[in-house]
C-alpha cells in the first residue's frame, strides 16, 4: 500500500556570494591582504590604486543604451546585457567618500609583537601536505576551524555536517566528515582532533614506537580507562597479571602524554607569529576612539582597458561570435571586480561597526585597563546592538586583535558570560576567573587547594560558584588539580 506523507522542512541556502563575504569578514588583516593579492592575479579586470581623475568624468558613450537597441540585435547568451552598466566611469567604492578613520597621510604605525595565533593556522599548513580534493580540504578546514585552543573538537559530527551546510553551503554527510576527522587526527600535535580524552591519549599512544609498556598502556586506555581513572592499580595488576614495575612503567608512558595537545600553543614553546591588529583603540581627551587598520581599505577600481573593451564591443557594428565569446568572458569579469569592491566595502563596514559596539559596551575598561570592569558580553549582546547575525559578529570577534592603551588584545577574549554574585548583581566570568587565578597563585603550593576548596574561598569573596565551574575554569586557565600542583616527588606504588 503506498502511503503519501506531507513533510515540512525549513532550510536557508547561502549564495555563493554571501558565503564569501562570510569568509572575508571572518580574515584577519594579513589573511585579508594575501586573498586580496589572489583575486587580483585572478581577475584582470581589478586593480589597485586610484584611477586617474578625468575617468571619474562623464563621456560622449554615456548614453545609457541598452546593448539590444542596436541594429544588430543579435543575442549573445545573456540576453539581456547593458553595456552602459560596465562602462560607468565613476567606479569609486562607496566606502573611499565615506569616514573610514584613515587616509594616505596617515602614519601607519604598528607595534611589533608576537602572539600564539598560529595553532589553527599551523594545522591548516600540515593539510597542504595532505592531496585532497577541493570538497574533502574544504571539510577538513572546517574541522580545524572546530578545534577548540585545547586541541580537542568538542562537537557531534552531525552537528557538524548541519553547521557546514548552513554557515558554509558545504552539503556532505557523516560518513565523509569522519573520513577527514582520521586525516586531522594525523596532524600534529599528536592527539590533536580527538573528541575527549581517551581518545586523545589513544591517538597519541598509537602514534609511539611500539614497547612492551606502550602496548600495555594502550590496553588499559582502550579497554580499562575507567579503572585507569578511578586509580584501581589493584584491578589493573590482576587484569593483566603484571608485576607492579612493569604496570608503574606502563602509567609512566601515559603520564608523559598531553591530555591537552592545543595547550602547549599557549604556553613557552608555543609558535608565533607577527601580529598585524585590525583596529586601535586611543583615549583622546577622555573619549575612546577606534580606528580600522588602513590595510583593510585598500583603492581598487575596475580595469580602464576593460571597460574600454566593452565599449569597443558597443560600438561595433559587426560583431563575430569571437567577438560575442569576449564580451561574455569581460562581462564575467567586471561583475566579479564590481562585486569583490562592494565586499570589501561590506567586510570594512562590519569590521567596524561589529567593534564599535564592543568598545562602547566594554567602555569601562578600554578607559581604565583593570580586567575587572569587564562587563559580561556575549555574541548575542552585540548582535543585537549593530542589527547583525549572531555568526558574523563570531566572525568579526575570531582571531582579530585590537591595539589598546592596555596592549594589544585578542578580541574574542572581551565575551565572557554572565554569572551573579552574593549581592545578585552580574558579574562576568573574567572577573572570577582572575580572583580564582590570584587565589591559587597565593596558595601554599606544598599544600594546593583542591576544587571544593576553591569553591567555597570564593563563596566567602562573593562569588557563589560551584566545584564543577571551579573545576570548568581551572581547566580553561590551564592549571592543573591539586595533585599536580603539588611540590613534591611522589612514586604512584609504594614499591
Amino acid at each position: 500500500m503506498l502511503k503519501q506523507f506531507l513533510n515540512l522542512k525549513l532550510s536557508q541556502k547561502l549564495s555563493p556570494q554571501q558565503i564569501q563575504l562570510m569568509k572575508l569578514i571572518q580574515l584577519p588583516t594579513q589573511a585579508f591582504e594575501q586573498r586580496l593579492k589572489e583575486e587580483m592575479n585572478e581577475n584582470p579586470a581589478l586593480e589597485a590604486g586610484k584611477e586617474e581623475e578625468e575617468l571619474y568624468e562623464k563621456d560622449e558613450f554615456d548614453n545609457n543604451e541598452d546593448f539590444d537597441d542596436y541594429e544588430d540585435n543579435e543575442s549573445i547568451g545573456a540576453e539581456e546585457i547593458n553595456i552602459d552598466e560596465y562602462l560607468s566611469n565613476d567606479e569609486t567604492p562607496d566606502y573611499k567618500t565615506q569616514t573610514n578613520n584613515y587616509s594616505d597621510d596617515d602614519e601607519e604605525r604598528e607595534s611589533p609583537l608576537t602572539a600564539p595565533v598560529s595553532f589553527h593556522q599551523d594545522l591548516i599548513n600540515q593539510l597542504n601536505t595532505f592531496i585532497l580534493n577541493d570538497e574533502e580540504r574544504e571539510i577538513a578546514e572546517f574541522l580545524v576551524g572546530s578545534i577548540d585552543d585545547m586541541g580537542y573538537i568538542r562537537r557531534s559530527i552531525a552537528d557538524i555536517v548541519d553547521d557546514m551546510a548552513f554557515t558554509q553551503g558545504i552539503y556532505t554527510d557523516e560518513k565523509t566528515v569522519e573520513k577527514m576527522l582520521h586525516v586531522i587526527h594525523e596532524l600534529e600535535p599528536s592527539g590533536v582532533g580527538a573528541r575527549d580524552l581517551q581518545e586523545c591519549l589513544l591517538l597519541q599512544l598509537k602514534h609511539k614506537t611500539p614497547t612492551e609498556y606502550i602496548a600495555l598502556a594502550t590496553d588499559i586506555i582502550e579497554n580499562q580507562f575507567d579503572a585507569f581513572t578511578k586509580k584501581h592499580y589493584d584491578k589493573l595488576l590482576q587484569k593483566y597479571n603484571v608485576s607492579n614495575e612493569q604496570l608503574k612503567k606502563a602509567i609512566h608512558e601515559i603520564e608523559k602524554l598531553n591530555p591537552k595537545p592545543g595547550g602547549s600553543f599557549t604556553g613557552n614553546n608555543k609558535i608565533t607569529e607577527n601580529v598585524v591588529p585590525d583596529f586601535a583603540i586611543r583615549i583622546v581627551d577622555g573619549d575612546l576612539e577606534l580606528t580600522l587598520n588602513g590595510r583593510n581599505a585598500p583603492s581598487l577600481h575596475v580595469s580602464k582597458d576593460y571597460q574600454e573593451m566593452m565599449q569597443t564591443y558597443k560600438v561595433s557594428r559587426d560583431k563575430s561570435n569571437a567577438q560575442k565569446d569576449a564580451v561574455q568572458f569581460i562581462k564575467q569579469k567586471l561583475d566579479s571586480a564590481k562585486w569583490f569592491i562592494d565586499a570589501i566595502r561590506q567586510r570594512q563596514e562590519t569590521l567596524f561597526v561589529t567593534m564599535n559596539a564592543i568598545m562602547h559596551f566594554q567602555q569601562e575598561f578600554f578607559l581604565e585597563g583593570d580586567e575587572t570592569k569587564m562587563k559580561p558580553m556575549i555574541l548575542k549582546d552585540i548582535a543585537d546592538m549593530v542589527g547583525l547575525d549572531i555568526s558574523t559578529v563570531s566572525r568579526v570577534a575570531n582571531s582579530k586583535y585590537v591595539e589598546t592603551p592596555y596592549g594589544t588584545k585578542l578580541i574574542k577574549e572581551f565575551f565572557s558570560e554572565a554569572m551573579k554574585n552574593d549581592q545578585g548583581e552580574d558579574v562576568s566570568t573574567l572577573e572570577i576567573k582572575k580572583i580564582l587565578k590570584n587565589t591559587i597563585e597565593e596558595e601554599d603550593k606544598h599544600k594546593p587547594l583542591p576544587d571544593d576548596q576553591l569553591a567555597e574561598i570564593l563563596k566567602e569573596k562573593g562569588y557563589p560558584i560551584a566545584r564543577r565551574t571551579i573545576a570548568k575554569y581551572r581547566e580553561q586557565l590551564d592549571i592543573p588539580v591539586a595533585r599536580m600542583r603539588k611540590k613534591c616527588s611522589c612514586f604512584i606504588f609504594s614499591l
